[in-house]
């Protein structure tokens, strides 16, 4: 089966975490009664935004209200979702997590940002992650990251050596840096000879102006869908086949010489 992912691209509402879960499973439930999706993408932070001043009164406790909130959806609408991020809030920090669900609504993986932002302070009120964003979904080994992260090549790499053949990427990234985003896309797709699957937000909030423009990429580093700044979603059918048959066309794995890289 050949998937169709639809990323759902979102503006966010500042520091309000209800408005923005009931936001969700409109554009949830919208996305299923009019395309066929087969896995549903949000993008970084879409509980919170970047109040990060507040975290500590709006971030989820342990993860838990949306983790069951996004496996309510999943298995109501039988649905894979790669669930954006969140702030998740545990007695010793707050971390930038990403949930992903199965169609039964079964857990399936949780992948923390490992790198924070500084120009947006970022460290000041988050914890970096410590483990990898490598998962199945759908029979496709996968990896999810979240926005700066797409700037360290040696991180997305240390996933598809390990089998990743579709890179999920969740993000607020702004729109000064719209020619970054796209072209840091492009390459990882290139380089990785894999789809990348990136979900950014959309609008504005008191600091920033985001890019939207969130896409789709095939392993050659064709954009088969790209949005506008608006708000919306786009969606595309990817089949993992590309991902072998260019593998085999450019060996870059096999031709890899990680003894001279160190």
């Amino acid at each position: 089966m050949q998937p169709v992912i639809t990323c759902i691209q979102l503006d966010i509402k500042f520091g309000d975490p209800q408005f923005n879960y009931q936001q969700v499973e409109e554009k949830i439930a919208q996305t299923v009664e009019n395309k066929k999706s087969t896995i549903i993408v949000l993008p970084e932070l879409w509980t919170t935004g970047y109040d990060l001043t507040r975290l500590d009164e709006i971030a989820d406790e342990k993860g838990e209200e949306t983790k069951q909130f996004l496996s309510r959806l999943a298995k109501k609408y039988q649905i894979n979702i790669v669930g954006g991020s969140i702030a998740k809030k545990t007695a010793d920090n707050v971390t930038n997590t990403m949930y992903i669900f199965n169609t039964q609504g079964e857990f399936v993986h949780e992948y923390s940002k490992l790198h924070l932002f500084k120009l947006m302070d970022e460290h000041h009120y988050l914890t970096a992650g410590t483990e990898k964003g490598l998962f199945e979904i759908e029979g496709i080994k996968s990896a999810g990251v979240i926005c700066y992260d797409i700037r360290f090549p040696e991180w997305i790499r240390a996933h598809t050596t390990q089998g990743a053949e579709v890179l999920f990427v969740v993000a607020e990234w702004p729109l000064p840096r719209l020619n970054h985003w796209r072209t840091l896309l492009t390459s990882r797709a290139i380089e990785n000879q894999c789809y990348v699957v990136a979900c950014n937000r959309a609008g504005s909030d008191l600091n920033n102006v985001f890019a939207g423009h969130s896409m789709i990429i095939d392993p050659w580093g064709t954009i088969i869908a790209e949005a506008d700044e608006q708000a919306g979603s786009i969606s595309a059918t990817i089949d993992v086949e590309t991902v072998k048959q260019v593998r085999s066309q450019i060996p870059v794995f096999d031709d890899r010489l990680p003894e001279f890289y160190k």
